[in-house]
């Protein structure tokens, strides 16, 4: 079969595929203004589209691609793992690569998280690790606990029950009725504090202490588990406050409720550690991971939990009466255990820590430009929030987005040959979430074209 040619895929992109979290309409009509964009090869921290044009990929694909696109021995892990056993389910069966990567990731978990339990990607994750809260507390004598507590314009995932675990309302409401038993309470976001606007440390404590305000509120033997991000995503990349997750451990040692570190974006990597709750400095009782276990070269997720709550299915006919048919996938696995390799042989984290303080010093340049209210994250994870005045931190109105933010700016960087991120979920934002072998030329190439693009974009205000 003959490689469709451009105008082919153009055709048949509008013609049959449904893309995700994408708004059509923009691809109605006929002219370059109205094509799909079509990706075709990456190479290094650099994707290629069917026309030939490079754009750096600020964004790691969707904060996947940690070692960068072409990866040989990756692809080589997959085809050879392929031609080996292609598939078997892990349904009371076992095959080596999931046993050695199971192994490799519970050696970086923090603590007793010694027990993986593979899934197809995050939101699968995340929907495993209520199931497993619920199931274990009914084990151990406390069936009431069944809810969860999350952050304000958190994002977990789609499915009904990680969608209900969501904080974004705009995300939600097509799909109600969702799973109940899910409350929020605020989120870290520092440069918008309600309280303690000037004492980081103690707003992190005031943020934490509405997590206890929340749990006694629904009543400690009802709540199971509280999810929080390492870094929280939707909303502008908004890291901890100092001291944030240690009261949060606190509050959930005292009333028995489960801490699940959501790190299906800060997992791997990103935050310079394997994991980041290892880089925050915290112990979850359950890690729910995908994304960068494969560097995007295979679809993968893992839910890591603490021996204590594997031990109710560790003996008789017990059992977790859940699964995926292709969580923990032999060519995903494969290439799950090549990659994590590949981070030892090359020192990524490493260079992650190395490498870090120079792409914050390098967006922090932004803050001069009239449109750039804050930059703010960690390791190689960042939000820019866009304002309309500086000193008031007022923000855009929902028009102002739609013909701002994702009209111009999200489309200016695009043609400026950067892949990165627009969103207004919460305030607008520009998130970058780049390769994990980026290096200040890159940083640099970054931070010009964001320059060129939110210094004209200011004057469409």
């Amino acid at each position: 079969m003959d490689a469709m040619d451009d105008s082919a895929l153009q055709r048949a992109a509008k013609d049959h595929l449904w893309l995700h979290f994408s708004q059509h309409g923009r691809y109605t009509g006929d002219g370059p203004d109205h094509d799909v964009p079509i990706m075709v090869r990456g190479e290094g921290v650099y994707l290629y589209d069917s026309k030939g044009k490079r754009y750096l990929d600020g964004l790691a694909g969707l904060f996947v691609s940690q070692l960068g696109h072409g990866r040989r021995e990756l692809a080589h892990a997959a085809a050879q793992q392929a031609g080996t056993l292609a598939f078997m389910p892990l349904w009371s069966y076992a095959h080596p690569p999931a046993i050695e990567l199971a192994e490799k990731v519970a050696s970086y978990a923090p603590g007793d998280l010694n027990r993986v339990f593979f899934t197809s990607g995050g939101g699968e994750a995340v929907e495993s690790a209520w199931k497993l809260a619920k199931d274990y507390f009914k084990r151990v004598g406390k069936p009431l606990k069944h809810k969860v507590i999350s952050r304000a314009i958190a994002y977990h995932g789609t499915t009904h029950g990680a969608l209900s675990i969501t904080g974004l309302p705009s995300l939600k409401q097509q799909f109600e009725p969702l799973v109940p038993s899910t409350f929020r309470v605020p989120n870290t976001n520092f440069y918008r504090a309600p309280v303690h606007e000037d004492d980081r440390e103690a707003f992190g404590r005031w943020a934490a202490d509405q997590i206890e305000v929340a749990i006694l509120d629904e009543g400690p033997d009802t709540v199971a588990a509280v999810f929080l991000e390492p870094v929280q995503n939707a909303g502008g990349c908004f890291p901890p406050p100092p001291g944030y997750f240690q009261r949060v451990r606190e509050i959930c040692d005292a009333y028995d409720v489960l801490l699940v570190s959501d790190e299906v974006i800060c997992a791997y990597g990103r935050l310079g550690e394997m994991f980041g709750a290892t880089a925050i400095g915290y112990q979850p009782d359950i890690i729910t991971s995908a994304k960068g276990l494969t560097s995007g070269y295979a679809p993968l997720g893992a839910m890591i939990v603490s021996d204590r709550l594997f031990e109710p299915f560790a003996s008789g006919s017990a059992m977790f009466a859940h699964g995926y048919t292709f969580g923990g996938h032999p060519v995903s696995t494969a290439v799950g255990l090549r990659n994590m390799q590949v981070f030892e042989e090359e020192r990524v984290l490493e260079g992650v820590r190395a490498n870090a303080p120079a792409m914050r010093r390098t967006l922090e340049r932004l803050l001069d430009l009239p449109i750039v209210g804050d930059v703010r994250g960690e390791g190689f994870f960042y939000g820019i929030e866009l304002v309309k005045d500086k000193a008031t931190k007022e923000s855009f109105t929902a028009e102002e987005c739609e013909r701002i933010l994702y009209g111009f700016v999200s489309k200016g960087l695009f043609e400026e040959g950067l892949y990165c991120r627009a969103d207004d979920r919460g305030d607008p934002v520009i998130q970058l979430s780049p390769p994990l072998v980026c290096t200040q030329e890159h940083f640099d190439e970054m931070e010009q074209i964001l320059r060129s693009v939110l210094d004209k974009a200011y004057a469409l205000i």
